[in-house]
């Protein structure tokens, strides 16, 4: 046997190899048993490393052998995927930044595009690969590398619809449809500041020594999230959701801007594939071991993103994660669904309307037939039914599947043993209530969405178009609050937004130094508000609140506001000055107060 042959066979079973072990951590769940994955990962990608170092040292042998260059990037390409599913079990982002790298070089190579137009298979590894980087860059908000992947995408699946006619590409049709579907919402507001946490726009001087001194009976540490999400026909990209997409975001540190600097992919070595000289590893030099975080930032709470589960598998993951969960610890649950209440509701077509004043006499009318209503209450004689638990549900999935895809409030009380941060946006989200107060062990901390939406122009109301408005309040409430009166982002400039975001953070500073001064601040609150991203999200939903409080009339229903439980001192209602003047002065700035009334109208 010649050497080139031995080089050749060594190589495929290298490639073998290697695959064997990508496929055991492919399959495996990306939540829970953290040591064992860890374990087998670095195990993939020592075998990777070998391969491919052993086709650096053997390249030339290779190709003479006939190694083609798509084989290259597919390896590439399966070393990105990895590292983007690491990211995904982890919510480290130098994982996802390194997928980036991988899939950044893939592309500046062309390592695909020198394939044979009849070679099919190798289609369908490069439509593979551009779905995977425009995930990847959706993540990490390269706007304009999105850009140019959708257009090559598009451009990519015509053509192999024209060379392949006897090949059914309609699946990659709907790809394609959805991804720009995603970014036409996505961009309809440009996000003058990132979704993340980023300490220059949400770290308040003013109040930053009250937080640094502020210290409950009791501390928890936000470790752990779980984000699902479900609406019939709902805007999403592979399995990210608008609405898990926008509070994955928000659960995570915007690294500093040197982080995401890299140089430039360099051309050459003299074997016709340019050598990556970014990072500490690139594609051809892989480091696994290399620190890529930015030293100045925590870690990022780890994250399950679960899409469509049934009740089953996501009542599984919570357990997973709670008995997972660190001691003095919390889990923050996020769920958004469309939902099912045991009791006539009000009518879908009444949620919204032009104006206040013009919706006023439906909402009025509403109320009072709310009286003679058979809404389920969730108390009897200052106790909770158990039948209320299992009365209304969501459904996490498409309807006709019997209770596979319903979860009801009842569901989530097993779980309230370890602390729990719940954080519910649906139609029935009041339902969960009846969670306060019979909680297993530790009280849980109840975010909940208004029953409707409110918008100016009724077509917003769409939360399978648009996502879901409070949602969109607790992770870009400026973008919220335009949408909310009808102001589009060709509306304002640049400075207009930012002189409105400094009203929001001057409000966001004045109420964190209350939330750490108050004296009547539930222990629930007070155990988490040292975490800036609960704390962040504590100060939007009093936003959210109040600017939906003055939104509609002083007549109007309950069903209309959000809900906290246990609840907020008193400073925080929507009634009080120091939280109606920061709606005031935005109104006012953006040219709305038209839209809004003062408590004391």
């Amino acid at each position: 046997m010649s050497q080139d042959e031995v080089v050749s066979q060594t190589f495929r079973a290298l490639i073998e190899s290697a695959d064997r072990k990508f496929a055991r951590v492919r399959d495996l769940p990306l939540y829970g048993h953290r040591s064992q994955n860890q374990h087998y990962f670095q195990k993939v990608f020592k075998a990777y490393m070998r391969l491919w170092k052993y086709q650096q040292e053997n390249r030339a042998k290779l190709v003479a052998s006939g190694l083609n260059r798509w084989e290259i990037g597919e390896i590439a390409s399966r070393i990105g995927q990895l590292y983007f599913n690491q990211y995904m079990r982890t919510s480290e982002a130098r994982f996802i930044v390194e997928a980036y790298v991988f899939y950044e070089a893939i592309l500046s190579r062309k390592y695909f595009e020198g394939a044979k137009v009849k070679q099919l298979g190798v289609r369908f590894k490069e439509l593979r690969f551009y779905a995977r980087f425009l995930l990847v860059s959706l993540i990490l908000n390269r706007t304009e590398m999105v850009k140019f992947l959708v257009d090559r995408f598009r451009d990519l699946v015509d053509d192999c619809n024209a060379n392949f006619r006897e090949t059914n590409f309609k699946e990659w049709k709907i790809v394609v449809q959805e991804i720009v579907r995603f970014t036409k919402v996505d961009t309809a507001f440009a996000y003058i500041r990132p979704l993340r946490y980023c300490a220059m726009f949400d770290s308040h001087a003013a109040s930053l020594p009250y937080v640094a001194r502020f210290h409950a009976k009791k501390v928890l540490k936000f470790t752990d999230a779980i984000l699902t999400g479900y609406h019939r026909n709902e805007v999403k990209f592979a399995e990210l959701t608008l609405d898990t997409y926008r509070m994955l975001q928000c659960l995570e540190w915007e690294p500093t801007g040197s982080f995401y600097q890299k140089r430039p992919v360099l051309p050459n070595d003299h074997s016709g594939a340019s050598i990556d000289h970014s990072g500490t590893s690139g594609v051809i030099d892989i480091n696994f071991v290399a620190d890529m975080t930015d030293p100045s930032l925590p870690p990022n709470p780890r994250k399950a993103v679960l899409y469509r589960p049934s009740a089953t598998h996501l009542l599984a993951v919570i357990a997973t994660v709670c008995e997972e969960l660190p001691p003095e610890s919390i889990m923050l649950l996020y769920l958004s669904a469309s939902g099912k209440a045991g009791h006539s509701n009000v009518p879908q077509g009444e949620h919204s309307g032009g104006s206040r004043k013009s919706s006023s006499n439906k909402i009025v009318s509403r109320i009072s037939q709310k009286q003679n209503s058979s809404i389920p209450e969730y108390h009897v004689n200052g106790k909770k039914e158990s039948s209320d638990c299992y009365e209304n549900y969501l459904w996490l999935g498409p309807r006709g599947n019997g209770d596979l895809n319903n979860l009801y409030p009842g569901d989530i009380l097993p779980f309230t043993r370890r602390p729990l941060f719940l954080i519910v946006d649906s139609d029935i989200s009041h339902a969960f209530k009846v969670i306060h107060g019979a909680e297993k062990g530790e009280t849980a901390a109840l975010l909940l969405s208004p029953l409707r939406p409110a918008f100016k122009d009724p077509s917003s109301a769409d939360t399978t178009q648009y996502g879901s408005q409070f949602t969109f309040f607790l992770t870009a409430p400026l973008q919220a609050f335009c949408q909310m009166v009808g102001i589009s982002s060709s509306d304002a400039n640049v400075d207009i937004y930012n002189d409105a975001e400094s009203i929001l953070s001057t409000s966001f500073s004045e109420w964190e130094v209350l939330l750490c001064t108050s004296t009547s601040l539930d222990l629930v609150w007070a155990q988490v508000l040292s975490d800036p991203f609960l704390r962040r999200v504590i100060l939007r939903f009093i936003l959210c609140r109040c600017v939906l409080f003055h939104f509609f009339p002083l007549e109007a229903s309950e069903e209309y506001l959000p809900v906290c439980l246990p609840q907020l001192p008193s400073c925080f209602s929507p009634k009080s000055d120091v939280v109606q003047s920061c709606v005031r002065r935005l109104a006012n700035h953006l040219g709305v107060a038209d839209y809004f009334h003062s408590s004391e109208s």
